[in-house]
């Protein structure tokens, strides 16, 4: 039972410094540019709830809430009408655009660099280039792929790295892809090509040449997969959208905790002991994932999200004057009310998984 409880603490402390991290890292981008912008700040807190710890520094008060599951950066005039000239809502609309967007370039930063942490100390990089094949007689080879081609697409999707390939490996029904390849310099389109299953699994027949890893390798590397990563948020709204996946299958808080408890549970469970390394990996590899994808998912025009306040400004933009306060302010409180409820039920959802 102690060791049970153990393993259930680390992992909602594992989950909790990630998305603290991944949640300041967001407000630090709208502060900083908050302030490049001339904004006041008047409060920037880490945390949620009755205050632990408060400084008050010139005209912004930092503070240190008691639950760690989230952050704001308060800015002046920002849901509110204020006579301050330095307010959030007397900024031309240009300064009050970068400022909202600050905070989403600010996770996809930082899950580049996480890539790049990750690029390195995984080296060599995997490559889409084919190296060889199985046998001689591999399905895929016979049906069209040959030793050298640079896989660029699968079934109309661009493949920017391995993560793609196996991607559309996964998330195929019958196992004949029509992809496009650099062959000899010049690309080449294939039409179904194949692979054989083996006990309801496609067996994947070749393998891909590995890359050294240098400052430009990594850094291109860790820049294509930033892409993948945000890709895949947008690719898994649309096929939400299509009924190809419930909400059943989406996980919150609650799932995102079990998944980093498999993490930890599968790199400690070895007859040698703790695998560090490959420990910090995944756990790199996850933050980048969710930091890119907590990014992106703001970046979408849904009302209390980033996305939504840019949608305002626009509006603004076009208009020449801005959106009455109270009716922005309206629409943006029946999407956060909307957001809490659907993160309700996720959550439930991801409780009865758990049993």
């Amino acid at each position: 039972m102690v060791l049970n409880f153990a393993a259930v603490l680390l992992r909602i402390l594992v989950a909790i410094l990630i998305f603290q991290c991944i949640i300041v890292i967001h407000e630090l981008g709208h502060f900083i540019v908050a302030k490049l912008c001339g904004v006041k700040v008047n409060e920037f807190s880490i945390g949620m709830g009755p205050a632990i710890i408060k400084k008050q520094k010139g005209e912004t008060l930092y503070s240190w809430r008691v639950f760690p599951v989230g952050g704001y950066c308060a800015m002046e005039g920002e849901d509110s009408e204020s006579d301050d000239d330095r307010s959030f809502n007397k900024k031309p609309v240009s300064r009050r655009v970068m400022i909202v967007l600050a905070g989403i370039v600010m996770n996809l930063i930082l899950g580049f660099l996480l890539l790049v942490i990750y690029t390195v100390i995984t080296a060599p990089i995997t490559s889409t280039t084919v190296s060889k094949f199985d046998n001689e007689n591999a399905r895929s080879h016979v049906t069209g792929l040959e030793v050298g081609d640079e896989i660029v697409s699968v079934n109309g999707m661009h493949i920017f790295t391995d993560m793609d390939l196996s991607y559309q490996f996964q998330n195929d029904s019958d196992s004949v892809f029509d992809m496009v390849v650099i062959r000899n310099g010049e690309k080449v389109e294939l039409k179904d090509v194949a692979f054989d299953v083996k006990d309801d699994k496609m067996h994947i027949d070749f393998f891909v040449k590995p890359e050294d890893a240098n400052f430009f390798s990594v850094t291109s590397y860790a820049f294509r997969h930033t892409v993948t990563d945000g890709r895949l948020i947008y690719i898994t709204l649309i096929d939400l959208i299509r009924g190809k996946y419930s909400i059943r299958d989406l996980s919150g808080p609650v799932g995102i905790v079990d998944v980093i408890g498999d993490v930890i549970e599968n790199e400690t469970n070895t007859e040698k002991g703790i695998d560090w390394k490959g420990l910090f990996e995944q756990l790199i590899s996850l933050a980048a994932f969710l930091t890119i994808n907590i990014g992106l998912f703001n970046l979408l025009p849904l009302p209390a999200l980033d996305g939504g306040r840019l949608i305002f400004l626009i509006i603004e933009a076009i208009r020449g004057k801005p959106v009455p306060p109270e009716k922005e302010g309206m629409v943006h409180f029946i999407g956060l009310a909307a957001m809490l409820l659907l993160m309700a039920v996720i959550t439930v959802s991801d409780v009865l998984k758990l049993f």
